[in-house]
């Protein structure tokens, strides 16, 4: 017996110490990480800087985790806009940097304009005399369009490229709803304030189709006009072959002979063709640089000067923080109210750049930002980049800066409002049999009772159709305030008419298009600064030892979602567009979808 537990103890010590060894390691393994990440990295002469174009771009990029990358969990695929632009800039500026070289087209862009913007930073990148290589084995349409601005465009002997012209088709919800007895009463203003219509109608409305072809029309002919530039093929010729054939599934020859492409190689050619470039032997490493090492290279550009604040206000507007069960990003109402009240009481900050990237979402939290930026507009310029989306909502709180600026392919405007609600008294009373019945003090003390479950509501809807009537009357004064118009102009292009950009230019929804550089350029002019300046981006990014000690709930719901994009696959996201209604403010200013790449 004394044997036994002299093992016993023994093994228990082993496992003791073996705990311990592991924790040291796992903190040196994080220590080196953060370290290793935070370095300032040194460009060797004669190097290239390598851009792994496999991911989805979005407007910005979170912080990383490094217990996620040691574990081999973190999301890779996440590339954000603002460190691939400055990562492009930087390699322009880098005397060491000889050329660009694009590897993989399987990237996907949360935007055309998110697109229009990597590829006018590549096409500026050009004009420092520097070089830029694309390659790949198959090349998605967005990517496809950022990398014909490239000097020579290859693919792999078996590749595929996906060129087809913009638009898809949606689902309507209306159909499944009546068979399990669930009706959605809808209260808008705006004939072309299509939202409530996946689940009010099985078909598209004419208003709906009309707005939807002008804006995609708009940015396929843009993007026409850049590919037709860049690759020598007329415009006709592009749209000729989109229409002729299924161009995913032609010969890689045909890609070739209708000037698609420059080339069909393997990797190995490329590296050959690379060293040429650079002037260095076959047997010779290529110099290499990653994007998160250009980022890390020294900024020779010090924060001097005055300060210009970027403001990134992306995703969807809510009222609260949503679960950890969503990994999108969002606007949070309060949270982005407090920081522009912080914003306009910080005296080092001399003009604000808020980038807006938004579908729109919460009526109540749109306004309540709305009118924080009025109030920092009255202690310092506010101008508006706007993204890929600033609809709706997104619109509301662009009214009030003193400039906005939108990329040619924004899609803007949406100004409308609506109020959804279901009514399930087909499914709970005719076929599952529940009656309601009971006391009040007042006429409408059951109001909600009666909007989603009675048979006969219609004194609750024309009230609810008169709240969302106010909300649009303020949404105009909103813009006609912001804007310089009056209230009868603002409807006249309002009515929940989404617009692309250059449309919405001459009818003085924007007042420039251009950039976020051009942005910052008009504040710098608004804030009267004739000497330096340099740029701060808000709100600050979480620390890694924030996101540390959250990833474990974050990550479950991150690993949750994904695995129901796996198993649900198209089905996924009309389920939670379902689920996210459910959660949402009663009273909506959202634009009604996405652009299709």
């Amino acid at each position: 017996m004394r044997q036994f537990f002299k093992y016993t103890l023994a093994t228990i010590c082993g496992i003791v110490i073996l705990f311990v060894i592991m924790g040291i390691f796992f903190m040196i393994s994080i220590a080196g990480m953060v370290a290793s990440s935070s370095s300032t990295v040194k460009v060797k002469e004669n190097s290239v800087l390598v851009l792994k174009m496999d991911g989805v771009v979005n407007e910005r990029a979170e912080e990383e985790n490094p217990l996620s990358e040691l574990l081999g969990m973190a999301d890779m695929d996440m590339i954000g806009l603002d460190d691939l632009v400055k990562a492009i800039k930087k390699a322009k500026d880098n005397e060491n940097i000889k050329g660009i070289y694009l590897e993989g087209g399987a990237t996907s862009y949360d935007s055309p304009a998110t697109a229009q913007q990597v590829r006018d930073a590549l096409e500026d990148f050009k004009t420092s005399g520097k070089w830029v290589i694309a390659y790949a084995d198959e090349y998605l349409q967005g990517a496809y369009y950022v990398s014909t601005v490239a000097d020579s465009v290859f693919m792999n002997k078996t590749g595929l490229l996906d060129f087809k012209g913009i638009g898809g088709k949606g689902y309507y919800l209306t159909g499944l709803y009546e068979k399990i007895g669930v009706r959605y009463q809808c209260t808008r203003v705006g004939k072309y304030k299509s939202a409530v219509e996946r689940v009010t109608r099985k078909d598209m409305s004419e208003n709906d189709r009309e707005q939807r072809l002008a804006y995609m029309q708009a940015i396929w002919k843009h993007w026409t006009d850049g590919i037709s530039k860049s690759r020598g093929v007329s415009v006709e010729q592009l749209n000729q072959l989109a229409d002729d054939s299924i161009m995913a599934f032609a010969r890689v020859e045909d890609y070739m002979a209708n000037k698609l492409i420059d080339g069909v190689f393997y990797p190995e050619d490329i590296k050959k063709m690379i060293r040429t470039k650079l002037g260095i032997d076959e047997k010779d490493d290529i110099n290499q640089v990653t994007l998160k090492e250009m980022l890390n290279t020294k900024d020779d550009k010090k924060e001097k000067g005055d300060k210009i604040a970027i403001y990134y206000a992306f995703g969807e507007i809510i009222d609260e923080r949503s679960s950890a069960f969503s990994t999108e990003h969002s606007i949070i109402g309060k949270s982005t109210v407090k920081d522009l009240n912080e914003l306009a009481k910080d005296d080092d900050v001399k003009a604000v750049v808020m980038r807006v990237n938004s579908p729109g979402g919460s009526a109540m939290a749109s306004e309540q930002i709305w009118h924080a930026i009025k109030l920092l507009k009255e202690k310092k310029p506010v101008v508006v980049s706007m993204g890929g989306y600033a609809a709706s909502g997104g619109y509301m709180i662009s009214a009030p800066a003193n400039y906005i600026i939108a990329e040619p392919t924004t899609v803007t405007g949406s100004i409308g409002i609506f109020g959804l609600v279901p009514n399930a008294s087909e499914l709970v009373t005719d076929k599952l049999g529940v009656t309601w019945d009971g006391v009040s003090t007042n006429k409408n003390t059951d109001y909600e009772t009666n909007l989603i479950f009675a048979k006969e509501n219609s004194e609750e809807l024309r009230q609810m159709q008169n709240y969302v009537d106010r909300g649009y009357e303020t949404f105009l004064d909103i813009v006609a305030d912001g804007r310089g118009m009056t209230r009868d102009e603002v409807h006249e292009i309002a009515q929940g008419r989404v617009w692309i950009a250059t449309d919405a230019l001459p009818i003085k929804l924007v007042d420039q298009l251009g950039s976020m550089d051009d942005a910052v350029k008009k504040a710098v002019e608004l804030a009267g600064i004739s000497g330096d300046y340099y740029t701060s981006t808000y709100p600050d990014k979480k620390s890694w030892i924030d996101n540390l000690l959250e990833s474990a709930s974050e990550e479950k719901g991150t690993y949750l979602d994904t695995q129901l994009r796996e198993t649900l696959g198209t089905l996924y996201e009309p389920i939670m567009q379902a689920r996210k209604d459910a959660q949402r403010n009663r009273l909506q200013v959202r634009l009604p979808y996405l652009v299709n790449m």
